[in-house]
């Protein structure tokens, strides 16, 4: 505890200080040049494993539940897409463009 209030200590009159700094740059300075050349993926030849999938059968301990179950009628969404025959369909116009002055 004595630590963080020691470094808050610290850190308030650093940063008033650099605050109250005045800078002023002589030179805007420039990228270096690089070069770049083209290089080359790897020659690579990856073999994966061989898997085989299928079922088998297997006994396992499950535990036995008796549930009721009763028949309720609730609401749901009901919902029914027509989709217009091509002939259905108006052309598209084009944009109408402003004219040039």
């Amino acid at each position: 505890m004595l630590k963080r209030f020691a470094m808050l200590g610290l850190a308030v009159p650093l940063t008033l200080g650099v605050m109250g700094c005045d800078v002023d740059v002589k030179d805007d300075g420039k990228l270096p040049t690089v070069d770049v050349e083209p290089g080359r993926m790897p020659d690579v030849d990856v073999k994966g494993p061989d898997i085989d999938v299928g079922t088998k059968e297997k006994t396992i301990t499950v535990p036995d539940v008796d549930i009721k179950t009763k028949e309720k009628t609730i609401t749901v969404p009901d919902i029914d897409v027509d989709i217009p025959d091509e002939e259905d369909n108006e052309p598209v116009k084009p944009p109408v463009t402003p004219p040039t002055q």
